[in-house]
């Protein structure tokens, strides 16, 4: 991943870092640890610059807050929920290192994706609903799978004030409880589980169905990841590779309509949201806009001084097993956890061809963002701030409150079927859209069915909710 520290303005930061290397040759302290001053230094200079919403900095903002507080301090209208175009998603961590890694899919975990719901009106009690194991992980090991339910972990049940601190446990033995009668009911079963730094493979699932002359592609893809995390920043394309050769399948096969599962895709690396565009895309090649970048006009002044027209679009790539040759369109299943990345697949994707969306609303992220660091490593912080705005080939840009599905379908909140289940509600409505065969239910749970959420561990994944760039640095070096 390109550090940005190498570009404008960071790079005084560098070069005194470098000075001071060259200078204290006999100091064995040669890159002492920066002060907060320091930090808050760094953070302010690289806001000043790279960020989307510079011009609306505070102009003497506090500087005796401590280094995160004075980042958030810094962001455009944070507080105001009023406003959907303001700055949701900017966000900084005290280890870059952890940042990079978490962005490509390492961290430590116990294999589980859950979301959490108050178990009924008086808004006490909690109940966990798995959403999906990563295969190899503990909780894999453990038994683990998609619609178990869990009301306590380490002996105590969960309630509104415990369920942070008893899930960040470093062991854990969830209470597990079953449906009866549509009410989650404890269990004598518990399951213990130890994270474990896990690296995740983004594509859950694919496979394909032969129904009515019709052979439907489905893939579960849940962040977008070019390859396996390293932290000697070496580039890994393995899950990219991953998907060609899926894709090669799906070409092979015959593949004429095509379901892609983006329900709990929180986003990540543009890279990986082109490369699976231009599997898919419809009339595309090399010399067609996926989408271009809005980005501030100080950064935009300097690149077309620099570079001239083009340097903020991205095109689609030229791929041998794209299949949108057999498509005249595509559904993607989405829910409030389908976000960035994710929704620039829907928007890039629709002037080329139809996009349908199956679930409920996006999140609305039309925003993406780089990853600051320091290579001097005196300042181990990593922020990772908006500094640019997409818009697809026909400069349409304005989705902040998210895609509203052309068919809403709700997900179970407790007792969900398995991924390529034609009976689950999201992917079974695919089908019957495809085909006009029904599998499940129509539209299918009701929102009798809905609990009231508070939590979902999807919410750490790539910042809550994110885009970014890896390269833009070689445009200001």
């Amino acid at each position: 991943m390109t550090r940005y520290s190498l570009l404008r303005p960071a790079l005084l930061l560098t070069i005194s870092g470098t000075l001071m290397l060259n200078s204290c040759k006999k100091d064995p302290d040669v890159n002492p640890i920066a002060s907060n001053k320091d930090v808050k230094d760094w953070i302010l200079s690289n806001m000043k610059y790279y960020y989307l919403w510079n011009d609306k900095i505070p102009a003497n903002p506090d500087t005796s807050l401590a280094p995160d507080k004075f980042f958030y301090s810094l962001l455009y209208d944070y507080t105001n929920t009023a406003n959907v175009n303001r700055d949701r998603f900017s966000w900084i961590q005290p280890s870059a290192d952890e940042l990079k890694a978490s962005l490509s899919g390492q961290s430590k975990s116990t294999g589980i994706e859950y979301r959490l719901y108050y178990k009924g009106q008086s808004r006490t009690d909690i109940v966990g609903s798995v959403l999906y194991v990563l295969p190899g992980s503990p909780a894999a090991a453990a038994g683990f799978k998609r619609g178990d339910i869990f009301t306590k972990v380490n002996g105590q049940a969960l309630t509104g004030t415990n369920y942070a601190s008893l899930l960040a446990a470093d062991a854990l033995t969830f209470g597990m409880a079953t449906l009866v009668n549509g009410t989650p009911t404890d269990t004598d079963q518990t399951r213990q589980v130890n994270p474990i730094v896990l690296q995740e493979d983004p594509v859950l699932l694919d496979t394909t169905y032969t129904i009515g002359g019709k052979t439907v592609g489905y893939v579960v893809y849940n962040q977008f990841i070019p390859g396996v995390f390293k932290s000697s920043g070496e580039a890994d394309k393995t899950y990219d590779t991953k998907l060609d050769n899926i894709f090669g399948k799906f070409k092979q096969k015959g593949v004429n309509e095509l379901v892609l599962d983006l329900r709990y895709n929180r986003g990540g690396y543009v890279s990986s949201s082109t490369n699976l565009a231009s599997l898919m895309g419809k009339n595309i090649d090399g010399s067609k806009v996926f989408y271009t970048q809005q980005w501030n006009s100080t950064v935009t002044a300097d690149r077309d001084k620099k570079y001239g027209a083009g340097w903020n679009t991205e095109k689609f790539s030229a791929k041998a097993t794209n299949i949108g040759a057999n498509l005249s369109r595509i559904f993607v299943l989405t829910t409030s956890s389908t976000a960035s990345a994710s929704e620039l697949i829907i928007n890039g994707l629709r002037p080329f061809m139809t996009v349908t969306t199956i679930g409920t609303t996006t999140v609305g992220k039309n925003v993406g963002s780089i990853t600051i660091s320091d290579d001097t490593k005196r300042i181990k912080w990593g922020m990772q701030p908006l500094t640019f705005k997409s818009a697809n080939a026909q400069g349409f840009s304005d989705y902040a409150t998210g895609f509203v599905p052309a068919v809403e379908v709700n997900e179970p909140s407790l007792g969900m079927k398995a991924f390529g289940n034609l009976s689950e509600p999201l992917l079974g409505e695919a089908i019957y859209q495809i085909t006009g065969t029904r599998t499940t239910a129509r539209r299918g749970v009701g929102t009798d069915e809905i609990l009231t959420g508070i939590s979902s561990s999807l919410d750490r994944k790539a910042g809550g909710g994110n885009m970014f760039i890896e390269t833009p640095g070689e445009l200001l070096k």
